[in-house]
C-alpha cells in the first residue's frame, strides 16, 4: 500500500504504478514519441531507492512513537538524530524521481499511426475544394496591406518582428471570428469564459508548456512567479486544480476566450511570414473535463465542432491525425485542421484538437468522485475554435477577387455590416 507520503511527494503526469507495472509497454510508447525509453530505468532506479529510504524512515517513525509510548528519552533522541539525518537523502530521492517523471510523455493510443514526423501523420479527410482564380492571386500579407487592415510595420515599431496591429475592417474581422465561434460553440453546452492572460508557474508546467529550451514557448514575467499564456487551454486547466468533482457534474465543457502569447523559438523557416507565426493572437479555445470513458466520444465532438466552423466559414480544409512522433508529450491523440492557403499554395494548420487522458490531471491534481464514493483521475481535453491570427490568412486568400476586393464568408457579415471589404 502506497503511504500518504508516497501520495503527497511524488507528482507524476503518467502514472507512477503503470511504469512499476508496465516498464517495457512504457519504454515502447515514449520511444514511439521519440523519446528516449532509458528514462524509465532512470525513474525506477530512482524510485527503488526513495522507496528503500521511505521503509526505513517509516520504520524509524514507528519506533519514535513507541519509545514515546514507554517514555524512553534517550531512545527518542537517537530516533529523532537518525531521522533528521534521514530526510535529506529521502528528498533528493523525490526530487530526483519527480524531475525523471516530469520528461515521460503520455503514451500514445493504440490506434495511432507510428511516425517520426509530420510527413508521417496520416490524412483522415478533405472537405471543400481549394480556390481556383482567373487572376494572380495575393498573399494575405499583400492583401491585408493594399486593404488596410494588416500594419506589420507599426506592430514592429513598437514591440518588434512578429507582432502586428489589425486596423479597420480587420479589427472588425478578428471580433467577428471570436463572437461567430463563441455563438456556435456555445449552443452545444459549452459554458462562455474569459480567462487571465497570466498565469503562475504550475499551471503552464502542469499542462506541458516549458518556458526553456528550443521548443520554449511561454514568455515570463522577471522577479514574479507568472507567465504569458500561450492557450486559454493553461487557465482553462488551472481553473480546477486541487478540486474534487462530482460524476453529475460532468462533463464539463467550456469555450474560453484569451489572447495567446507565444516566443516561437526556432519556428522561422519558409512559411513563416505575416501572419501564420506571430507572438500574439487572440483565440477561442474548447476545453472538457469527462469521465474517462468518455473522452474518446468528447475528443471526436470537438473535432466535429471544428469542423461545423470550418464549413460554415466556407473554407477547404483536410483533417490530419498526428502520428506518434508529432503528438507532443501531453496527447494519447491528436488531430489537426488544415486549411487551404493559396498563398502558400497548400494546407496550412488553424486548429489543433487533443485527448491527454489523466496526463494534466494528475499534475494539476483533479479528480472526479464518483456515485459509489470512490475518487480518480478525470480527462481532460483542448481544441482550438479559432485563431485569430490563421483563420484570418485562409480567409482573405480564399474569398479575394480580382478587383483587389475580399468578400466577407457569409455566417461572418452579421457582424460586420459588410459584404467584402475593398482596398484603400
Amino acid at each position: 500500500m502506497r503511504s500518504s507520503r508516497d501520495a503527497r511527494t511524488i507528482k507524476s503526469m503518467l502514472d507512477l504504478r503503470f511504469i512499476r507495472e508496465n516498464p517495457d509497454k512504457v519504454k515502447i510508447g515514449i520511444s514511439a514519441k521519440g523519446f528516449a525509453p532509458d528514462l524509465v530505468d532512470k525513474v525506477l532506479e530512482f524510485d527503488k531507492k526513495w522507496r528503500e529510504e521511505l521503509q526505513k524512515y517509516e520504520k524509524l517513525r514507528n519506533q519514535r512513537n513507541k519509545a514515546a509510548e514507554t517514555k524512553d528519552i534517550e531512545a527518542g533522541k537517537k530516533i529523532k538524530t537518525e531521522l533528521n539525518q534521514l530526510e535529506p537523502r529521502l528528498k533528493e530521492f523525490e526530487e530526483s524521481v519527480n524531475n525523471v517523471l516530469q520528461t515521460i510523455p503520455n503514451l500514445p493510443a493504440d490506434d495511432v499511426p507510428l511516425g517520426k514526423g509530420e510527413a508521417d501523420n496520416a490524412e483522415v479527410r478533405k472537405w471543400g475544394a481549394p480556390a481556383k482564380f482567373d487572376f494572380q492571386p495575393k498573399d494575405h500579407v499583400e492583401l491585408g496591406k493594399s486593404l488596410g487592415i494588416i500594419d506589420f510595420d507599426s506592430g514592429t515599431k513598437v514591440a518588434g518582428a512578429n507582432f502586428y496591429f489589425w486596423t479597420n475592417e480587420g479589427a472588425l474581422l478578428e471580433l467577428a471570428l471570436i463572437k461567430y465561434a463563441f455563438d456556435v460553440i456555445s449552443k452545444e453546452g459549452f459554458i462562455p469564459i474569459i480567462t487571465p492572460d497570466l498565469v503562475h508557474e504550475r499551471y503552464y508546467l502542469g499542462t506541458g508548456y516549458m518556458p526553456k529550451g528550443n521548443e520554449a514557448q511561454t514568455y515570463t514575467i522577471e522577479g514574479e512567479d507568472l507567465g504569458l499564456i500561450a492557450t486559454a487551454e493553461v487557465t482553462l486547466a488551472g481553473k480546477h486544480a486541487d478540486e474534487i468533482i462530482s460524476e453529475e457534474k460532468l462533463p464539463l465543457k467550456y469555450i474560453g476566450y484569451s489572447h495567446c502569447f507565444r516566443k516561437e523559438a526556432g519556428s522561422y523557416g519558409k512559411y513563416s511570414k505575416g501572419l501564420y507565426r506571430v507572438h500574439q493572437f487572440t483565440k477561442a479555445e474548447m476545453f472538457i473535463y469527462c469521465l474517462p470513458q468518455e473522452s474518446e466520444k468528447m475528443h471526436q465532438l470537438i473535432l466535429s465542432l471544428e469542423e461545423k466552423i470550418y464549413q460554415g466559414l466556407g473554407l477547404p480544409y483536410r483533417v490530419l491525425q498526428m502520428c506518434t512522433g508529432d503528438l507532443g508529450a501531453m496527447a494519447v491523440k491528436k488531430y489537426d485542421i488544415e486549411a487551404w492557403m493559396p498563398g502558400r499554395n497548400e494546407y496550412g494548420e488553424v486548429t489543433s484538437t487533443s485527448n491527454c487522458t489523466d496526463f494534466q490531471a494528475r499534475n494539476l491534481n483533479i479528480k472526479v468522485k464518483r456515485k459509489n464514493g470512490k475518487t480518480e483521475y478525470l480527462h481532460m481535453l483542448n481544441g482550438t475554435a479559432i485563431a485569430t491570427s490563421r483563420t484570418p490568412i485562409a480567409i482573405l486568400e480564399n474569398y479575394q477577387q480580382k478587383d483587389g476586393s475580399v468578400l466577407i464568408p457569409e455566417v461572418l457579415r452579421p457582424y460586420l455590416g459588410k459584404e467584402k471589404i475593398s482596398p484603400k
